[in-house]
């Protein structure tokens, strides 16, 4: 059944009606133009916000999932160690109910993606917080809007408050009042801000206040409430602030911090802690004012014990045997070799001696943190940021990491890794033109990867179709459009790689310094692209631009220094110049400033755009000399950072630039707009939501310059009038940052890499590329169609645990894409035709309105009895048609002429039958060319269709018109087997329903001779079944193993089944057996039906004539798609139905 669900879901693609919306279509190829172009004026509704525009145009999530993102913090119901809650750096929030075994996204509709920490109250497990933003201070982290609370365990969400706090590192609730709640607000990475400290609740959330706060530079990172005297609790305060060019992760706003009145009133904990201005030597060492990242813990069944963990030059492992009014330093270690990203200390619940720490490895004492190993060879990832330990079973822990989450129940010596649900942290993503094309991109802290758009497993795409194709952080990773095999791929701070995915080869590629050359600067995100003049010819960013003519064999510098070149050694960050003593010293930002994005106008080869982190927007028309033109783009802030240049295929003095602000403080939107190189600028950042989600990305649309995307930290937006107006597209697309986005240049797919929930794709966005004034006005009209391709399908993995992600498949077949401008009437019908080039109808659809009062369309007989073939009953799915873009999926299939099976399937039969799949199915088509006609009333269009074959398929065209052959009489067959086999069930079923009636107590009985016609009747129709399955009568109740006790023929419906699956499902012309067995089919079925057609037309109609005498009910004569009989399934293929893409 998960076969059926995954490929015959019947769904009705709709788009709500557009309000008039201008738009330009381009050409295929770029126009050649030089001159400046004027910018388009919208048409007046395009100022319109485009409310649910796309409601009816879905993506499919494509995973991968076989490598996950950062986990910030892992929780676990202390009651029911089954349920489990994951947060995650920009993903939402996870949820298991069965160990691990299975998860659900259950925070991914509200307005941020990214959790800190999560709380389930202890005294009711319902009620759990979610504070957002995370606090591992990373370059790329990302932020929240405050604090979340749920009643129903994660089912709906509410946001109580503290919206501006921005990172939340620790929630705790009070161990009995669920009214009091703690929150430990880091508070903004990037800038000096009055919202962070602890903050409490004592009502549940309706009201705030801020209890502890250090300074505007000094947030929270950790609390722990005493669970057996509640008003003592712990705090840890962190002096940071992270900038486009560095990191300064200390301060004297950085200590530990006791309350023993709630929150009241607050104590810096000094005595035996290294940033003690007491216990200092004197004088004092260098750096001692130089405090960084603190963590705490409370042991669990001794709330004396205490431990700390501090960042100091004379820091370490701390332990307090009274409640924090003493500390002894038990360990000086290196285990926490970057506390700004990590500083996690657990305690194990049942020992006090054995503590964990979280870092690059996990590593744990078991003497109190006197000594440290970290031998876990075996541990899925590295960059440990959450643990869990069960209190009741201490071998029992769940690790959440940069990789995802794990499980153990050996205390570490072997894992379990949760590869269920796609959360993946893509930087960038490419895409080739294979046929289905593969994609690829690169992963925060998780390699480079490629996997298929589409598999040839109709269940989806499976963790083991991606492989590696580099290391380290991965970021861009571009396919040869050209070359399969080679895909150029980058990873942190400048290192590229050209592999070969077929040999598994690779060479480094990076540009390298001449002799007496300053070392070239690379940023985290550094771009590669390839031209699109010349596939061998590529572009890398440093603090030059580089350019290869031999695929990175040797590199020459386009011009000079594309960067202000500014030492960054001479910047001050919280007003200090970082040194040597900085505590994590510009950590994640290895080298600055240098490029950040470039493009390469698709009209002018020459036409090159550069820009960088620290604000420069650069432009060559020559390829030789550049222009830096960041000081004519209006309204932005000087030194900007660049997050996307992208050059226009209209004319080559377009382009487009987004900045990004938010590393300097600036949570502003700006999105622009050149049509003169650069030299003049226009903002379309219009209604794009401002101080929140900035963007990382925009594209134009190959084929339609008014159609422009851009990617946010909080989702997709579109612009169908070049940035006049722009719609946020929700649909199923969660709240996740989008970091990129691809338009498939063949394929018209809307492709997207996602910072926390991997790959989406829509498929086909055609309706959105075509969408004009025009159309919008007809009655229905049909889109362009893109050329479809007739795959072959089969179900190579079929036994598969819920441990196994599937990423969604696209619709197998040709997408019929139309607008439908009013609701259809109750009689109006939308007629779908195709033709061949003959002009032959190979397939007729009728859409009508849905019917909301009606069930789900069924998916075939229900059972099949007998192990039978019933429950593939049901036939062609239907086409329910609504206001705005409609999608039907037609099959590649063509369907017989004459008398058409219903498309409700029956129960399943004695067996025997196969419910009339193969009857409705029809046969795939030739290749060639085909018209899509649409008719609705008097309005009708045409489209024209291509349709391929499967490029695996070596199939000649002599082959092909000898199985074409074979096929045209197997078809008939097949319709008259269907029909003789759904009568003859169905009528034995009707008459044993009334001779049964009668044997019931109290039953008036009929006369004799009417009881005995009905009797022999039934006889006679046994004798006649055999033909088509096993006679109920002969079937045996009693469970028994063993083959049946009376041999029967195989049913002929069967047979005709068989031998129609044998020609059709191979690519060569049918065997001379094959074309024995139709002879033999030809003789026997005609025979067969024609009996069962005598046992309704003479025989029932005796029988009904004598009851009608008689004066009692007589017996109904079976309708044409009954039940099917059950007996031995062929093996149809699982995506062999039509469906309605939603």
């Amino acid at each position: 059944m998960n076969i059926l669900r995954a490929t015959w879901k019947v769904c009705v693609c709709s788009l709500l009606l557009l309000t008039a919306v201008s738009f330009s279509v381009a050409q295929e190829k770029p126009k050649d133009k030089t001159k400046a172009t004027p910018s388009p004026t919208p048409a007046p509704a395009a100022k319109k916000t485009l409310q649910g525009a796309m409601a009816g145009m879905r993506f499919r999530e494509i995973g991968p999932a076989t490598m996950g993102g950062r986990i910030n913090d892992i929780e676990v119901v202390s009651s029911d160690s089954r349920v489990i809650y994951a947060a995650t750096a920009a993903g939402g929030i996870l949820k298991s109910v069965n160990g691990g075994t299975s998860w659900t996204v259950i925070f991914d509709k509200e307005t941020v993606p990214s959790v800190g920490d999560i709380a389930i109250t202890p005294s009711n497990p319902s009620i759990l917080w979610a504070g957002t933003g995370e606090s591992n201070n990373r370059q790329s982290s990302s932020w929240g809007n405050g604090i979340y609370k749920s009643m129903d365990a994660g089912k709906t969400w509410k946001n109580m408050g503290l919206e501006k706090t921005m990172a939340i590192a620790r929630v705790v609730v009070h161990p009995t009042n669920p009214d009091i709640v703690y929150v430990a607000a880091t508070g903004n990475l990037w800038a000096a801000s009055p919202e962070r400290g602890v903050y409490r609740t004592m009502d549940g959330g309706k009201t705030w206040a801020l209890v502890l706060k250090v300074n505007e530079d000094s947030g929270a990172t950790d609390i722990a409430i005493d669970t057996e005297s509640p008003t003592i609790l712990y705090a840890a305060m962190y002096q940071r602030r992270r900038t486009v060019f560095g990191f300064n992760g200390s301060g004297e706003g950085s200590a530990l911090y006791k309350t023993n009145d709630g929150g009241d009133t607050w104590t810096k904990i000094t005595k035996g802690m290294p940033y003690d201005a007491e216990n200092a030597p004197t004088p004092r060492p260098e750096g001692f004012s130089e405090t960084g990242r603190n963590a705490i813990a409370i042991y669990a069944k001794d709330t004396n014990i205490v431990y700390a963990m501090v960042e100091h030059a004379n820091g370490g492992i701390y332990r307090s045997n009274d409640k924090g009014e003493t500390w002894t330093r038990m360990s000086n270690i290196d285990a926490n070799p970057r506390p700004m990203y990590f500083s996690q200390i657990r305690i194990d619940p049942n020992n006090d001696q054995r503590l964990w720490i979280a870092g690059v490895t996990m590593q744990y004492s078991d003497d109190g943190g006197k000594t440290w190993t970290g031998n876990f060879s075996r541990a899925p990832h590295a960059d440990t940021h959450g643990l869990w330990i069960n209190p009741k079973d201490s071998n029992h822990i769940i690790q959440g990491n940069d990789g995802g989450i794990n499980i153990s129940y050996d205390r570490g010596v072997t894992w379990d890794y949760a590869n269920t649900v796609p959360i993946g942290q893509f930087y960038e993503v490419g895409a080739d033109n294979s046929m289905p094309y593969k994609i690829c991109g690169g992963l925060q802290d998780n390699n480079a990867w490629c996997g298929p758009s589409m598999s040839f497993n109709p269940r989806g795409i499976t963790n083991d179709d991606w492989y590696t194709i580099g290391g380290g952080d991965g970021f861009y990773a571009q396919p040869d459009p050209n070359d399969p095999d080679i895909v150029y791929t980058e990873s942190q701070d400048g290192n590229v790689l050209r592999r070969n995915v077929r040999t598994g080869e690779s060479k480094s590629i990076r540009p390298r310094e001449d002799e007496g050359e300053k070392n070239y600067r690379f940023h985290w995100n550094s771009p590669i692209v390839i031209s699109t003049f010349d596939r061998n010819t590529i572009y890398y960013g440093g603090n030059f631009l580089f350019k290869s003519t031999n695929r990175g064999d040797s590199w020459v510098k386009i011009g000079g220094e594309l960067t202000t070149n500014v030492d960054r050694n001479t910047l001050p960050i919280m007003g200090k110049v970082p040194d040597k003593n900085t505590r994590s010293r510009h950590d994640g930002v290895q080298q600055f400033p240098a490029i950040t994005t470039i493009a390469e106008s698709p009209v002018n080869k020459n036409v090159l755009w550069a820009g960088t982190d620290d604000g420069n927007l650069q432009v060559t028309r020559d390829s030789v000399s550049w222009k830096n033109v960041s000081d004519k783009v209006p309204g932005l802030p000087k030194g900007t950072f660049v997050s996307r240049v992208v050059a226009s295929r209209e004319n080559e003095g377009t382009a487009y630039a987004t900045f990004d602000g938010h590393r300097s403080g600036d949570f502003k939107v700006y999105v622009y707009m050149t049509s003169d190189y650069g030299e003049t600028w226009r903002s379309i950042s219009s209604n794009l939501p401002q101080n929140n989600g900035v963007v990382n990305v925009i594209r134009e649309h190959p084929r339609n310059p008014s159609l422009l995307f851009v990617g946010t930290e909080f989702g997709l937006f579109a612009s169908y009038d070049r940035g006049g107006n722009w719609t946020q597209i929700k649909q199923n697309l969660p709240t996740v940052p989008v970091d990129d986005i691809l338009i498939h240049p063949r394929d018209n797919d809307l492709i997207l890499g996602t910072h926390g929930r991997s790959i989406w794709v829509m498929d086909d966005i055609t309706p959105l590329q075509q969408t004009n004034d025009a159309m919008l006005n007809e009655s229905i009209y049909l889109f362009d169609t893109r050329q479809a391709i007739n795959w072959r399908t089969w179900n190579n993995k079929p036994l598969t645990s819920d441990k196994a992600f599937y990423g969604q498949n696209p619709p197998n077949g040709a997408m019929i894409n139309f607008y439908l401008k009013e609701p259809l009437g109750e009689k109006d019908t939308i007629a779908i035709t195709i033709q061949d080039a003959a002009g032959a109808t190979v397939r007729t659809i009728n859409c009508t309105r849905p019917n909301p009062q009606a069930p789900a369309a069924p998916q075939g007989g229900q059972g099949g009895g007998g192990g039978g073939f019933g429950g593939f009953g049901g036939g062609q799915q239907q086409c329910n048609a609504v206001p705005g873009f409609n999608r039907y999926v037609w099959d590649l299939r063509s369907r017989p002429a004459g008398p058409q099976l219903p498309t409700t399937g029956g129960g399943g039969g004695g067996g025997g039958g196969f419910g009339g799949a193969l009857a409705t199915l029809g046969f795939r088509v030739d290749p060639g060319d085909y018209t899509v006609k649409i008719k609705l009333g008097e309005k009708e269009m045409s489209k024209s269709l291509k349709v391929i074959d499967d490029p695996r398929v070596v199939f000649s065209a002599e082959d092909r018109a000898k199985k074409k052959a074979a096929l045209a009489k197997v078809q008939p067959l097949i319709m008259q087997a269907s029909l003789a086999q759904f009568t003859i069930v169905g009528l034995r079923a009707n008459l044993n329903t009334v001779i049964e009636g009668w044997k019931r107590p109290g039953t008036a009985q009929p006369p004799e001779n009417v009881k005995k016609a009905a009797e022999d009747l039934l006889k006679k129709i046994d004798t006649a079944y055999v033909n088509w399955g096993t006679p109920p009568s002969m079937v045996s109740n009693i469970s028994q193993a063993g083959p049946p006790l009376v041999e029967l023929p195989t049913p002929l419906n069967q047979r005709v089944a068989q031998l129609a699956f044998a020609i059709e499902g191979a690519s060569n012309a049918p065997t001379d057996f094959e074309l024995a067995q139709i002879e033999i089919l030809l003789k026997r079925i005609p025979v067969a039906s024609d009996e069962v057609r005598k046992l309704v037309s003479e025989d029932l109609a005796a029988l009904n004539a004598m009851m009608a005498e008689a004066k009692i009910p007589y017996v109904a004569v079976p309708s044409i798609g009954g039940g099917g009989g059950g007996g031995r399934r062929p093996p149809v293929e699982d995506n062999d139905r039509d469906q309605i893409e939603p």
